[in-house]
C-alpha cells in the first residue's frame, strides 16, 4: 500500500491558533508545488530514473586533454569545446579556483594552463600571460600537488624524485603492514593501484606536438630542489622513508617487480567495471586506460575500449563547451527525486513507483565487494552511487534509496529494505559512526606519507553517512538494530559542534550537516526538545540570512568560524535548513515562514525550479569540490512540499 507523508503536528503547535496562515499561503504555495513538481517530473528518463549532471572544477578537463595527449589520440573538435569551458572558468586573479568563486588554486591552475597550451593556445595570449603570472606569484609549478607533479613527471616536466615513492609491490603487503590497500578508502586504492604501475615503470607521455611548460617554473624542474613540504614531525619521518625506499629501488628483484605487476594489473582488471569504469569516478578509469596501455593491452582490446567508452560517456557537450564529469550520480539523484515527489503528492504514483522500480533492479546483494575484507560472513544489500559499481556500493546511497522506498510503498519494497538495513547495521564502525564505503577506514597516519598531501586517503565515519545510517535503522522494528541505532546516535551528540551544528563532509557544509543529523534524529524518535537538538536548532536561526535564506560558502572548510555564513542564499542550502527546523519541530517559526517565502520569490517561471551557480559538496574538503546540478531543483521542492503537508497535517494525540 501507499505510505501517506508520516509528519504531523505536535497538540502544542496545533494549539497556537495560526491554522489561518495554511490558508493566507495556500494558493501560491500549491502552485509553487505544483510547477516543480511538474519540472522536476519533466527531467525524469524514459526508464523512470533522473540523472543530472555532476560538475567539478577545472581540472577534470584538463586531464581529459591531457590523457589524449599522454595517449596520442587527440580529439580536436571536442578539445576545442573543452579549452572554451576552461578559459570561460578563469577568475579575475588570473588562475582558477576549486569551485565558483574560489580563490586561486595552483595545482588546477598548472593543469588548466597545459590543456590550454596542448590545445593549441598560445603563451603570449593575454589570458595565458594572465595565468603563468598568477601560477609564478604562487610559487609556480613546483609547487603544485602530488597528483598534478605525477602527471608532470609522466610528460617529462619534472624528474620522478619530484614525485613520491609509489611502488607498484605495495599490493604485495601483508594486512598487518602499516601500509596496506584495504587501509585506505576505495577511491584511494582505485587509483593508487594503476597508479603504482605508471609510477613504478615511469612512462613517457606521446606528447606528439611536443609541448613544455618550463615557462611556469620559479627555478628549472632538474635543478629544483623542494618539491616536497613537510610541516609535521610525521611528515617529516614518512618523507625520510620515502627518499631511503627509492634509493633501494634499484635493488628491488625483477622477478618479485613481474609478480607485483601481475598481481596489481589483476586487481584493478577484475574491478574494471565494463563501461562505467574503475570505480566508476574518472581518475581511476584514466591510470587504468593509461597502466594498460603500458601493459601491452593492444587499442582494440575489450577492457581498453571499455575504459575509453567509460571516460568518453563523463562528457557533457552543450553547444560550444565541453566538460568532463569525475562520475556520475543517478542513484543517488533518484533516491532524492522519487522522495520529493512523493511528498509533493502532485504526480501520478506511477511515475514514482517506476523510479524505485529501477532502483531495486540494481540492488547489490550477491556481487563480490571490497567491503567484505572486514565482513566476509555479511550478505550484500547496497547501492552503489554510479550506475554500476559492483565492488562500492555505500553507506550513503543505500539508506536514501530505502527511506524512499519504504515512504513510498513499504510493503512492495520490504526485502530490498530489509537487506539495505541488515547491511547498513552490520557496516557499523567501531565507534558507532559510518563511513561511505568501508567500515573503520581510520588508519589516520596514512593521511601523513607523501603521496597524501590532499589529506584524504581514508573514509573514516561521518556525522552526515551516520545520520542517514540512522534513519535506515529506524525504518523497521528489529531489535538487532536497536543497540547499532543507539551507539550511532551517540556518535552523533559526541560529532556536534561548539556552535551546535555538526560538519557535513559530503555536503556544504554545516548547513548539509545539521540537516543530515536532525532529520535522522527525527526519523529515529528522539524527543527534539533535548538541549543538544535546541543547540542545533538556534544555531539555524542564528545564521539565516536577511533575504529568509541561508548559504554557506566551501571556505568554511579551511575556516569552520564562517560555518553557515560567507555566501548569498541559495535555495538547495535554504531548503535542508528549512527541512531541519520542520524535523526539529519548528514548523511555524518565523524563521521557516521567512525561508519558505525565499524560495517561493526565488522559483523560476520557465520550468518551475531553481537555480545556482554555487559548488554544493565537497569531494574531498579543500581539495576537490562538486557542484550536483540537482540539488537546486530537488530539496526546495522537499522543502516547500513538507512545510505544505506539517501545516495541513492533524494533530497526533
Amino acid at each position: 500500500m501507499l505510505m501517506q507523508p508520516r509528519y504531523r503536528l505536535t497538540d502544542a503547535e496545533a494549539s497556537q491558533g495560526q491554522v489561518e496562515s495554511l490558508f493566507h499561503l495556500q494558493p501560491n504555495l500549491d502552485d509553487s508545488i505544483h510547477r516543480a513538481s511538474q519540472g522536476l517530473l519533466a527531467d525524469q528518463q524514459s526508464d523512470g530514473h533522473w540523472c543530472y549532471e555532476l560538475e567539478a572544477d577545472c581540472t577534470i578537463p584538463a586531464e581529459y586533454v591531457l590523457l589524449n595527449h599522454y595517449m596520442d589520440e587527440l580529439e580536436p573538435e571536442i578539445e576545442a569545446k573543452i579549452g572554451n569551458y576552461i578559459r570561460s572558468r578563469q577568475a579575475e586573479h588570473g588562475g582558477w579556483p576549486l569551485y565558483h568563486g574560489g580563490d586561486f588554486d595552483l595545482s588546477c591552475s598548472v593543469k588548466a594552463y597545459y590543456a590550454l597550451k596542448l590545445i593549441g593556445d598560445a603563451t603570449d595570449a593575454p589570458h595565458m600571460q594572465r595565468a603563468r603570472e598568477a601560477i609564478l606569484a604562487h610559487g609556480g609549478a613546483a609547487r603544485s600537488n602530488v597528483f598534478t607533479r605525477i602527471t608532470l613527471a609522466l610528460f617529462e616536466q619534472i624528474p620522478w624524485r619530484g614525485t613520491p615513492f609509489v611502488p607498484v609491490e605495495q599490493i604485495l603487503t601483508p594486512r598487518w603492514f602499516p601500509f596496506h590497500i584495504s587501509k585506505i578508502s576505495y577511491w584511494s586504492r582505485t587509483v593508487m593501484v594503476p597508479l603504482s604501475i605508471l609510477c613504478s615503470y615511469k612512462p613517457s607521455a606521446a606528447n606528439p606536438r611536443r609541448i613544455d611548460i618550463r615557462e611556469l617554473f620559479v627555478t628549472p624542474p632538474e635543478q629544483e630542489k623542494h618539491y616536497f613540504h613537510p610541516k609535521s614531525l610525521l611528515e617529516q619521518l614518512f618523507r625520510v622513508w620515502d627518499i631511503v625506499a627509492r634509493t633501494f629501488e634499484p635493488l628491488i628483484p625483477n622477478a618479485i617487480r613481474r609478480h607485483a605487476t601481475r598481481k596489481a594489473e589483476a586487481w584493478f582488471i577484475e574491478r574494471l567495471n565494463g563501461i562505467d569504469g574503475l570505480g566508476g569516478i574518472f581518475p581511476a578509469m584514466v591510470n587504468a586506460y593509461e597502466a594498460m596501455a603500458l601493459l601491452g593491452y593492444p587499442a582494440d582490446h575489450p577492457y581498453r575500449v571499455e575504459q575509453r567508452e567509460a571516460i568518453r560517456r563523463l562528457l557533457v557537450i552543450d553547444g560550444d563547451r565541453a566538460y568532463c564529469q569525475p562520475c556520475v550520480s543517478p542513484i543517488w539523484d533518484t533516491a532524492w527525486a522519487a522522495y520529493a515527489l512523493h511528498e509533493s503528492g502532485e504526480v501520478d504514483p506511477a511515475a514514482i513507483r517506476q523510479s524505485l522500480d529501477w532502483l531495486a533492479e540494481r540492488q547489490l546483494t550477491d556481487e563480490p565487494g571490497d567491503w567484505q575484507d572486514n565482513h566476509p560472513d555479511l550478505k550484500g544489500g547496497g547501492w552503489a552511487f554510479q550506475y554500476r559499481n559492483d565492488f562500492y556500493p555505500d553507506l550513503d546511497d543505500t539508506p536514501a534509496v530505502a527511506w524512499a522506498m519504504h515512504e513510498f510503498d513499504a510493503e512492495r519494497y520490504q526485502e530490498a529494505i530489509e537487506r539495505a538495513g541488515d547491511w547498513i547495521c552490520g557496516m557499523q564502525s567501531k565507534n558507532g559512526g559510518y563511513g561511505a564505503f568501508d567500515s573503520d577506514n581510520t588508519s589516520y597516519y596514512l593521511n601523513y606519507i607523501p603521496f597524501a598531501d590532499h589529506g584524504a586517503l581514508l573514509d573514516p565515519p561521518t556525522s552526515d553517512v551516520t545520520g542517514r545510517c540512522v534513519i535506515q535503522l529506524s525504518l523497521l522494528d528489529k531489535p538487532a538494530y536497536k543497540q547499532a541505532r543507539a551507539t550511532a546516535i551517540e556518535f552523533l551528540k559526541g560529532e556536534q559542534e561548539n556552535n551546535g551544528s555538526w560538519f557535513g563532509r559530503w555536503g556544504t557544509n554545516y548547513i548539509y550537516g545539521t540537516w543530515s543529523v536532525l532529520t535522522a534524529l527525527e526519523v529515529a524518535g528522539e524527543d527534539m526538545q533535548q538541549d543538544y537538538i535546541r543547540r542545533a536548532v538556534e544555531w539555524l536561526k542564528a545564521v539565516q540570512h536577511p533575504d529568509g535564506g541561508w548559504g554557506e560558502g566551501n571556505d568554511t572548510y579551511e575556516d569552520p568560524a564562517k560555518a553557515g555564513m560567507s555566501h548569498t542564499s541559495t535555495p538547495y542550502q535554504t531548503a535542508w535548513a528549512l527541512l531541519a527546523l520542520m524535523a526539529a519541530g519548528e514548523v511555524r517559526c518565523n524563521s521557516v515562514r521567512r525561508g519558505i517565502d525565499y524560495l517561493m520569490q526565488q522559483q523560476q517561471l520557465h520550468d518551475g525550479l531553481w537555480s545556482d551557480v554555487s559548488f554544493t559538496a565537497p569531494g574531498f574538503p579543500r581539495v576537490f569540490y562538486l557542484k550536483y546540478h540537482g540539488y537546486a531543483k530537488i530539496f526546495p521542492l522537499w522543502a516547500l512540499a513538507r512545510y505544505r503537508n506539517l501545516l495541513a497535517a492533524p494533530a497526533t494525540a
